[in-house]
Parts: C-alpha cells; structure tokens; sequence
C-alpha cells in the first residue's frame, strides 16, 4: 500500500509538472499571438488619445454622461492587449463625436430627404421609412445613414480589439496557472523523493 501511495504520489508530481509546462508554453504562445497580429495591423493612437485632450474634445462636442477613457496610448504602437482595449475606449469616444452622441439603436437606417417629418425621424437623425429617404443616384436603392455606418464600423473595430484584450489576459492567466501547476508538481515530488510521505505513512 505504502509503495502503492509512493508510485501515485511521483506520478501526480510527473503529471502537474507537464501539464504546468503545456499550459505556461500556451500561454505565452498566446500572448505573442495577440502582440504579432496586433503588430501587423500598424496601429498607432492618434495625438488626442489621451485623459486631457479627449475630455476637452467630448466637452466641446457637447457629449455629456460618457465614460471616457483613463489611460493613454498618444502616438504610442498598439502591439498589446491593455493598449489594444485603451485605444478602443477612444474609438468608441470617437465614434459619439461623429454621430453627435448617439448610438447604433438611436440612429435611422437610411439618410432622411430634407423636410422629412418629425414623426418619420430617428431620435438620433435618419429615418427608417423608405419613402422619406435619400435615394442613392447609382444604386436607385435608400441611402444608407453615414453615421450609422460609422458607428458600425467603429464598433466591429473596437469590438476585435477587446478581444485581443481578452485573449490576452486568458494567456496571462493561463501562464499564471501554469506557474501554479508546475511548482505544486515540484512540491509533491520533492516529498515523495525525501520520502516525507514513506515516513508520515510508517
């Protein structure tokens, strides 16, 4: 039995040593993922991406009841996930700036005719009914709201980025478990190699 317990005990040691490698080699795989693909997109934060200037700019757009960002990312590459989830909080301030404060939901799809009625328009600008729309002269379709499109795209781009965020903190954390995994492994081979269990079990 007491052998029996020795054998289990350095085969648990062998295993959490191995499975804590595997999970701090994935995870740093994942961390240099993020930064690689991060790298290649050649983003850069823009002069007003800063605490300072971008409350003066919502100030002076008349945004009021916005979460602004409290970090900084000015002229600096986004090649992280933190960087990566800053430089989409200014994106999203951005974004209200050029729809004058108004989200995806508050705005028309289609670019409402000049003297559209009140009732026909979006809270936020735009219209929903066809018959009040712009007409497109090359496509003869509704013209899309522009600041709808930008809101669109603004969040499909702030919305990779977060997800850069987030898988790079899933691959710190998985580092960190690993580090966790490895060094029990090493602890509970070290006591079954010094024989602490042999004697506790004697």
């Amino acid at each position: 039995m007491k052998k029996a317990l020795e054998i289990g005990g350095a085969i648990a040691s062998v295993v959490l040593i191995a499975f804590g490698i595997a999970a701090i080699v994935m995870g740093a795989n994942g961390v240099s993922t993020v930064e690689d693909k991060l790298s290649g997109e050649q983003i850069t934060g823009t002069p007003d991406m800063t605490p300072d200037a971008i409350a003066t700019e919502a100030e002076e757009a008349g945004l009021e009841g916005i979460s602004l960002p409290d970090c900084s990312v000015a002229e600096v590459p986004i090649d992280n996930g933190e960087d990566a989830r800053c430089f989409a909080e200014y994106m999203r301030v951005h974004a209200l700036e050029a729809t004058g404060g108004y989200t995806y939901a508050q705005m028309g799809r289609f670019e409402a005719k000049p003297n559209t009625p009140a009732s026909e328009l979006a809270e936020g600008g735009g219209t929903e009914n066809e018959e009040f729309a712009v007409i497109d002269s090359e496509s003869g379709r509704p013209a899309d709201n522009g600041a709808r499109d930008i809101w669109v795209t603004a969040t499909a781009l702030s919305t990779a980025l977060n997800t850069s965020y987030m898988a790079d903190r899933l691959s710190v954390f998985g580092i960190v478990v690993g580090i966790a995994l490895l060094l029990t492994g090493i602890g509970f081979g070290v006591l079954v190699a010094t024989g602490v269990l042999r004697e506790r079990n004697t």
